[in-house]
């Protein structure tokens, strides 16, 4: 009898031991990571942090660039204050709205040409061809040439007087006039998003392919035993399954063409019809030198950027939940 007790309390207690090693090792591996985490974490908090925070504090302010030491706060009238009957600020100012409206039309018409041209090419990629890595090679040079270069280059090939897109629109007989391009109201967003999604196409069609690379080759050659159209395949099995890397390339060219500056204003420059937030803050900031000013609406530019994403990841964590459920 005693050595039946004394053998069933060892066994008891024994998962207690083990959950208190499982736990120690769970804060020892916590603790590890915060050690490893904190020195970016201090970086970017006074890298990122701190003008954050400045640029928070100057949008309550009527601080000016010519003396940023004399300010006074003045609360929400920045953005939005009524003043003898009228609205002030900039949550009152048309061109805001307008430039928040090119923003997201350029992001979401952008975006969405470089995700389905970037799957076309990450198809044609994945095939088997002579001459395959010379043409990956050479694909992937318009996303690593500088924007600010690409955007130059641009300028110049679409210039109304010696550009040579006129000039072959014309041989071709396509257009009997030389066009605007970055002048014309009419075609200077449409330029804008032509030259955006020339140059970070292959970014899209780089992530695309690297997860295509990695699909199982059992899938398709059941399909290819079973006479499936290859149409029908990619929308079945290739599409759902590279889906998780189309979000993750989504999510980042969305973060970059919300906040789009240098394409735009190499481009078009101040020009009402295309002007996005960052070139609005930016105007706000450097030619009108009111600080305050621009700095809410840098402000309601991170608050924007923030609430994108935030929304995109919810609905975009939802809809693969949805997926992996059905």
């Amino acid at each position: 009898m005693t050595s039946t007790v004394n053998d069933s309390a060892p066994a008891a207690a024994r998962p207690v031991s083990g959950q208190y090693r499982s736990t120690k090792v769970r804060r020892q591996r916590v603790r590890a990571a915060w050690t490893f985490l904190a020195p970016m974490l201090v970086t970017l908090a006074l890298v990122a942090g701190w003008p954050l925070i400045r640029t928070f504090y100057f949008s309550f302010t009527d601080a000016s660039l010519s003396d940023l030491g004399n300010v006074f706060f003045i609360g929400l009238e920045n953005y939005l204050v009524l003043d003898d009957g009228r609205w002030y600020g900039v949550l009152a100012d048309p061109v805001w709205w307008r430039s928040v409206w090119n923003t997201f039309f350029f992001a979401i018409v952008s975006v969405s040409l470089e995700v389905v041209f970037g799957v076309i090419v990450a198809l044609i990629l994945n095939a088997e061809f002579k001459g395959r890595t010379l043409v990956r090679a050479a694909v992937l040079i318009p996303w690593a040439i500088p924007t600010i270069v690409s955007a130059q280059m641009w300028a110049w090939m679409l210039n109304d007087q010696f550009g040579i897109i006129n000039e072959l629109l014309m041989t071709l007989g396509i257009i009997a006039d030389p066009i605007a391009w970055t002048a014309d109201a009419s075609y200077s967003m449409w330029a804008v998003i032509m030259v955006d999604v020339w140059k970070t196409t292959p970014f899209v069609a780089l992530l695309a392919l690297a997860a295509m690379q990695m699909l199982p080759k059992d899938c398709y050659e059941a399909a290819e035993v079973d006479g499936i159209h290859p149409v029908r395949v990619f929308f079945r099995v290739t599409l759902p399954l590279i889906t998780p890397a189309l979000m993750v390339a989504v999510i980042f060219r969305l973060l970059d063409a919300l906040r789009v500056f240098d394409v735009i204003y190499v481009l078009t420059s101040n020009s009402t019809s295309t002007m996005s937030m960052s070139i609005y803050a930016r105007q706000q900031l450097v030619e009108f030198q009111d600080v305050g000013y621009g700095s809410a609406a840098s402000t309601l530019l991170f608050l924007i950027i923030a609430l994108a994403t935030i929304a995109y990841l919810y609905l975009g964590r939802k809809q693969l939940n949805l997926g992996g459920d059905a």
